[in-house]
């Protein structure tokens, strides 16, 4: 056991990662490997198995859980963005510095893709007994497994205001769970909580496209299928959708950002403010009061 101890001491040194930006972008690539390969592996059963295995409703549980699960292991880390669009939303309220973003969103990328590449290992043999090739579209298509594609119903424009608005919804309910003024959540549960939110969008907003709200969810997993025998169908695929969900949770998460400060995150930071001063006000009367007690007793006692 003295042995195998000072070995790990030894592992542990070698390893240890002193740049603290790089250590959070490599708790975000964790965090978000673990929302894809949860998420991703509940659509391939639902898939593979013909729907003898899952259902709409188990695959929403199983991302909401994942996002929570995703967020409990790199949280305290990195906090957990798990989402570019998440992390451009903190960058623009000055929550986070802008040189996170191009490094958090390389990395969930990378977490997306290694992800999605568990799920083809662990479904390697079903992938190929399901229709015998790797198909992108159509009925007996795979593709969709890892990455999103809109319905036959969904056309471009309204696949773009599909993802603005989920992306929105997301960032809204998000900035409420992080507002220190707004009713906070209690320290341990906000994972809980962004995945409960996940859960919901997925419910209300799963039918068109599959809810992706997420650039780096949907980027990493298409670039592993291109790779891994889809080919570049993945890209041209619904009038090369792979372009929506990558620009409109940007977009959206703009939009977010804009309703939640208009409508909650500005009027509460203002009455905080304002509080803050009248406390400093009040302090300052008591100083003032005291300064002139303290100069009136020395005066008192000059005269005696």
């Amino acid at each position: 056991m003295g042995k195998q101890k000072i070995w790990l001491d030894k592992l542990a040194r070698n390893f240890q990662i002193r740049n603290l930006l790089l250590r959070q972008a490599l708790a975000e690539c964790l965090g978000t490997l673990i929302l894809v390969m949860f998420g991703c592996g509940a659509v391939a059963q639902l898939v593979l198995s013909g729907g003898s295995h899952g259902m709409f409703l188990t695959v929403n549980f199983a991302f909401g859980f994942a996002a929570t699960l995703g967020i409990l292991v790199c949280g305290q880390v990195s906090g957990g963005h798990l989402n570019p669009a998440v992390t451009f939303a903190l960058c623009l309220l000055g929550r986070e510095r802008w040189r996170k973003f191009p490094v958090y969103f390389a990395f969930q990328t990378l977490g997306a893709f290694l992800g999605s590449g568990i799920i083809f290992g662990l479904y390697f043999d079903a992938l190929w007994g399901y229709a015998g090739k790797l198909i992108v579209t159509g009925p007996n298509a795979t593709a969709g497994i890892f990455a999103t594609y809109p319905g036959e119903h969904l056309n471009l424009l309204n696949g773009f205001f599909d993802q603005v608005i989920g992306t929105a919804a997301l960032v809204v309910c998000i900035l409420a769970i992080v507002d220190p003024y707004n009713n906070p959540i209690p320290q341990g549960l906000e994972a809980f909580t962004v995945g409960f939110v996940v859960l919901v969008i997925g419910l209300s907003m799963g039918f068109n496209s599959g809810y992706a709200v997420n650039p780096a969810r949907d980027l990493g997993p298409r670039l592993f299928t291109s790779l891994a025998g889809w080919g570049t169908e993945v890209f041209t695929a619904g009038k090369c959708w792979f372009l929506v969900p990558i620009f409109a949770p940007f977009i959206g998460s703009t939009f977010g950002v804009i309703v939640y400060q208009l409508m909650v995150g500005y009027h509460q930071e203002g009455e905080a403010r304002d509080r803050k001063r009248r406390e400093e006000e009040e302090k300052e009367e008591v100083r003032v009061r005291l300064t002139n007690i303290t100069k009136k007793d020395a005066l008192k006692e000059e005269m005696v």
